[in-house]
Order: C-alpha cells, then structure tokens, then sequence
C-alpha cells in the first residue's frame, strides 16, 4: 500500500471511529456529571426544606465520593470481565434510579444513604470510559479524544446550570418542591440511555460491523504496533503491584488535593453565585453558573490539542494548575461580581485544562496492561477529594458566613497539586509515539 493510501486509510477509520464512539461517551458523561452535580443547584431549595446546615449540605454532597472510592477499582475489574457494553449500561441503569430516588428522600439520613448509594452505582464510569477509548485510538489521537470526551465535564455544567434552575423555579407538580422534579428529570435519561448503551455500543473493533475489514485491521496492527514499541519502556505490573506503585500513589495524591479545591469550588457555585448578589433569581444564577464552565470548555479542548501537538504531557498539567491557584486566590479577595467571576471562569478553565494531559501520564512509566488499573487506582484514591472539598467548604462557609472564604483554602491546595505535578519526574513519551491508551487487558490480574 502507497503512503498516500495508507494516510488516507488511517484518516477515514479514525474519522470514522471518532464520529461512532466519542458522541456517544460524550453525551454518556454529560447526563452522568449532571446527575452527581445537580445536588449544588437543589441547595439553593432543598437546604432550607430538609433544615440543612452548610456542613451537613458538604457531607451530603461529598458522601457520593466515599462509595465512589470503595467500588472504583473492583467496577473497573468488572468491566474487563464483562465488557465495556455490559457494564457501562449497568452503571447507567442503577445510578439513573437512584439519581431519580434523590428527589423523594425526607430528611438528611436519607439523603445521606442515597448519596452514598449513587457514588456506588456509578463507580469506575469514567475509567471504564477512559479504558474503552483505549481499545479504539491509537496514542497520537488519545489525548485529543479524552480532551472531547473529558469536555462533557464542563459541558454538564453548562446544560445544567439553567436547566436545572428552570425545573427547580417553574415545576412543583403534585406539591412537590422544584428541587425534587429536578432530580427526577434529571435520573430518568440515564435509565433510557443504559438499555441504548447495551444495544449501541461496541466492544472491541474486531465486533464492529460499522468497519471494513481494512479498517479492522488496520486498528488492530496499530495498536499492536503501539505495544510492540513499548517494551522495555514501560512497568508491567500486577493488579496488586500497580495499587502499590510509588507513582501511583503519588498521582493519586495530586488528584486527590486538585478534587478537592475543584469540586469544592463545583459543587458551591451556585451558593457563591448567590452570595455575590440577593437580586438574583435561582434561574438567573444558574445563567451566570454557565460562564465559567463556557471558559473551561474552551480552554480544555485547546490544551489538549496543544498537549497532543507537543507529545508533552508533565508542563501541560502542572501550568494549568499555577494558574488556577493563582485565579482562585484573587475570586476569593475581590469585592466586584464580575471580577470574581472572571476569576472564577479562569480557575475552571485550568483545572479542566488539567484533566487530558494528566491522564496520559500513567502510560509513559506502565505498560498498556497495567495502565487501566492505574487509571481506575488514581481516580479511586483522588476521588475522596471529592468528599473532602465540599464538606469541608461547608464547614468554612458555617464558620466564616461565606463561601468566598473556603477558595482560599482551595487556592492553597491547588498550588501543592501544581509544585507536586512538576516535582514529578517522567520519561518522554518515544519518539514519533503519544503514550498508549489503556489496552483491553486493564483491570485484570497479571
């Protein structure tokens, strides 16, 4: 086959891959992030009506990361026993149902167990995602498609922000507050997206009948072509082995302290919002809520093109994070609105920036194997943030009357992620290569 050919060739089937699997993830994420974030939009209703004070509204919200952690690496070990297709749809299936459940619990035990119980069903979604990505890109793409996938973060956000206060301001059907039929809305699409996701999706591209058998093969040579490159490179490790990795643990440590100021500063916006200003109507702080995650959206796409561009991954996360720690420090002191939000949209926009670069970074020092349960071990690990923030930006906003006060203290921890991120030492990638995806061995024992 001429260069041309083969160019043309490669072209077609990532184009074609890239339009059949990443819409879908996309739009799978979106309705995910939506459903474990919505909690920040019914505060502004439910505290008042389930008698919440800030810190037990924290507990509430960062509980979900408990039962997140716990089940994150056994999901992730299922899903490569059953397949990505079985075990993506049944996480849509039980967190769609207990996402719609939020909207009929009585007081804060409840709400509680149900928090709890949502972080459960939906552990080991996003490496799973990550992981099945993996089966289809080669790594010079990787970046690039985690950064379109990974972009239906801020996205969720987006789509959420008014929507959510729309439901919450004009539906109390039944005499049920608005906050309830947000989260009954809101749970019911990932029900019927995970019968989608069992009939849609595909396994591996050796099952893809959407692909030629050119097509097919190509993949498959050059993912094989990929790991062939990678020996001597990389760590092969067992699952055990990999959970105990120096720089395992270390990563997981940074992402641990970047969820913490991240979602604590997720999860409060709408409160900061409305402590910026009394006039404004729950609908129209969930329009001001979109700006900053407009911004990161934006900001997270380029990065990661640039990311992928330079095939350097260890600058392109620790920047993103000095700057974020930097804008998070002044939208905690300024007095004007809008420069807090103009802060706050640049603190978003690099701790989202962040996110594609820092998941290739496992691949450059483990094998392809091993690289889906560092993946799965990182994010398990990094996801107690995700409890830790809000709780204890509850905490703070009880002791201090404001939530402005608790972007401090995340403007601290965001600067150690940054130092700890650019202490870290790293091989470069093989010439020519991005690091490799998580293969479709991550998660089992070797």
């Amino acid at each position: 086959m001429s260069v041309n050919a083969d160019q043309t060739l490669e072209k077609r089937t990532v184009r074609k891959i890239a339009w059949r699997i990443v819409p879908f993830a996309f739009l799978l994420y979106i309705v995910n992030y939506i459903d474990r974030a919505n909690i920040g939009f019914a505060s502004l209703q439910m505290n008042k009506e389930l008698a919440l004070t800030s810190q037990a509204f924290g507990l509430a919200a960062g509980l979900f990361f408990i039962g997140y952690f716990l089940f994150e690496v056994p999901s992730n070990a299922a899903l490569a026993k059953f397949g990505a297709r079985k075990w993506i749809a049944r996480i849509l299936l039980t967190w769609g149902a207990l996402a719609t459940v939020m909207g009929f619990v009585q007081n804060d035990v409840q709400l509680y167990i149900v928090r709890f119980l949502l972080g459960v069903a939906e552990a080991g979604f996003f490496p799973g995602l990550i992981v099945y990505l993996g089966y289809w890109f080669p790594r010079r793409y990787l970046g690039t498609m985690i950064s379109l996938f990974v972009a239906s973060i801020p996205v969720s956000y987006i789509i959420a922000s008014p929507l959510s206060t729309w439901i919450m301001e004009r539906v109390d059907w039944a005499g049920l507050g608005g906050w309830r039929w947000m989260f009954v809305f809101e749970g019911v699409p990932a029900v019927i997206l995970g019968v989608v996701c069992y009939f849609v999706m595909t396994d591996k591209p050796a099952a893809a009948r959407w692909l030629t058998g050119e097509e097919k093969d190509w993949i498959r040579d050059e993912l094989q072509r990929e790991q062939d490159a990678d020996k001597g490179h990389t760590k092969h490790l067992s699952v055990w082995k990999t959970l105990a990795n120096p720089k395992v643990l270390y990563m997981g440590a940074i992402y641990f302290i970047y969820q913490v100021g991240s979602l604590g500063t997720g999860y409060w916006l709408p409160k900061i919002i409305k402590s910026l200003s009394k006039d404004l109507s729950t609908f129209q702080i969930g329009l001001v809520g979109m700006i900053p995650y407009a911004v990161a959206t934006v900001a997270m796409i380029w990065w990661s093109r640039r990311s992928d561009r330079k095939n350097e991954r260890k600058f392109h996360s620790w920047l993103p994070l000095a700057v974020s720690a930097v804008a998070m420090f002044l939208a905690g002191v300024l007095a004007q609105p809008w420069l807090v939000i103009a802060a706050i949209s640049i603190a978003l926009a690099g701790l989202y920036a962040y996110k594609s670069p820092f998941w290739v970074v496992p691949n450059q020092f483990l094998s392809v194997p091993t690289a889906g349960t560092a993946v799965a071990a990182i994010n398990s690990i990094g996801n107690l943030g995700g409890f830790v923030g809000p709780y204890a930006q509850g905490m703070i906003t009880d002791a201090t009357g404001s939530p402005l006060v608790g972007l401090l203290f995340f403007a601290g921890l965001t600067a150690v992620a940054a130092i700890m991120m650019a202490a870290m030492r790293l091989k470069k990638a093989p010439a020519g290569a991005e690091a490799p995806a998580p293969s479709e061995h991550a998660g089992t024992t070797h």
